[in-house]
This record gives C-alpha cells, sequence and structure tokens, in this order.
C-alpha cells in the first residue's frame, strides 16, 4: 500500500512540474514545434536514465525512493521516459530486434490510438 501512496504523491509532483515546464518553454521560445513538450520528454528521459543507472549501478537505495522518484514523479512528469528506458533496457541486453520492435509498435499503435479517438470524438 505504501508504494501506491508515493507513486500516487510523485505522479501529483510529476504532472504539476510537466505542467509548469511545458507552459514556460513556449513563452521563452517562440517556435511552431511543441518544445514545452520536448523539453519535458527530452529532460524525463535524461533522469530517469540518471536515476536508474546510479540506483543500478553506484548507490544502493531504498525500492521507495526509486518507486517514487522514478514510477511517480517521472511516470507523472512524462511517460516517454518509461518507454526510452526500457526500450534502452532491451538494447542493453543484446534484445535489439526486440527494442526495434517496442519503438515501431508504441509508435504507431499510440499514434493510431490518438487518431482513432479524434475520429471517435468528432462523431459526438
Amino acid at each position: 500500500m505504501q508504494n501506491y501512496v508515493l507513486v500516487f504523491l510523485g505522479g501529483g509532483l510529476g504532472a504539476a512540474a510537466r505542467y509548469w515546464l511545458s507552459g514556460w518553454i513556449p513563452r521563452k521560445i517562440e517556435s511552431d514545434l511543441p518544445l514545452g513538450t520536448l523539453a519535458v520528454n527530452v529532460l524525463g528521459c535524461f533522469l530517469i536514465g540518471l536515476f536508474m543507472s546510479a540506483f543500478e549501478e553506484r548507490f544502493l537505495t531504498q525500492p521507495s525512493l526509486r518507486v517514487f522518484l522514478t514510477i511517480g514523479i517521472l511516470g507523472g512528469f512524462t511517460t516517454f521516459s518509461t518507454f526510452s528506458f526500457e526500450t534502452m533496457a532491451l538494447i542493453r541486453d543484446g534484445e535489439v530486434l526486440f527494442a526495434t520492435m517496442n519503438i515501431v509498435v508504441s509508435i504507431m499503435t499510440c499514434i493510431g490510438g490518438t487518431a482513432m479517438g479524434m475520429y471517435i470524438g468528432r462523431l459526438f
């Protein structure tokens, strides 16, 4: 039960941080690209790589801290970070085919799901 509370609290913090950063960037840099979302995704990917490699290789940490930071805060901040870490873990483990499949299937099905949702949403 403790992990659920940690994920809940961290997720709220991460979502609030995502909301702030994804709005702050466009106010500072004018662009036709969604730079706020890009910044959130790149920062989230960097942070999950930093935390997970530090936790696995250098620092023995409480599992609850790992859950709070990675699943909670970074999960609320961006799920792209989890996707990126899992893909890199597959590559690290020599599973390049599965990493490639994860990339292609994730992008195609997520874009397809968004397109389908947009289509169905217009019917209402």
